[in-house]
């Protein structure tokens, strides 16, 4: 059974029903996680930090001290925001990107669980079982008014909201394409 016949219910629940948002919430989890429930994948180089975070890391020296500690990875780039603590308090890692659409960040987790009545605050590693992930998919979309964009056929908004940018657009676009197909849009 696929995803979207096995979560049915909380497609109709979440308003994700029209073929074009069904296709375009699809391509973006598919993109986003090859529709496996993951964690944040944070096991940089020290090039890898430099390039990725240059915020966080500016020079060689302090990127190397990082560099394949994906815990102090997270607790330092992701220090004091999202409602997180600082880097000391561990939130970073604790609240890493998990899920289909990669949930970062205790504000988000803590807005999830207290909309959905489910607590990932204090049990984040539920949003690595299928289920909790789908939950928090449609839950980050509806908070962002994704089917807005997806009714207007916009993936590069999409993408801009789930992303933070358009890393990867060329393959949602092929994913997207291939959902219309599936959905007969």
């Amino acid at each position: 059974m696929n995803l979207a016949d096995k979560y049915k219910s909380l497609l109709e629940k979440n308003d994700v029903v029209s073929p074009l948002r069904k296709a375009h919430f699809f391509a973006q989890i598919e993109h986003e996680s090859r529709l496996v429930p993951i964690s944040e994948n944070l096991n940089y180089s020290s090039s890898g930090l430099m390039k990725t975070f240059k915020k966080y890391f500016p020079t060689e020296e302090l990127a190397l001290i990082y560099a394949r500690k994906p815990e102090k990875i997270a607790n330092r780039v992701y220090a004091n925001r999202m409602e997180n603590g600082d880097e000391a308090s561990g939130d970073g890692w604790k609240y890493r990107g998990r899920g289909f659409i990669q949930l970062t960040g205790k504000n988000n987790y803590k807005n999830l669980s207290h909309d959905v009545k489910i607590d990932y605050l204090s049990e984040p590693d539920k949003l690595l079982t299928e289920v909790d992930a789908m939950i928090a998919a449609l839950w980050y979309w509806n908070r962002n008014n994704l089917n807005t964009y997806a009714d207007q056929d916009d993936i590069n908004q999409i993408t801009k909201r789930i992303n933070g940018g358009y890393n990867g657009l060329e393959d949602r676009k092929r994913l997207l394409n291939k959902y219309k197909v599936l959905f007969n849009t």
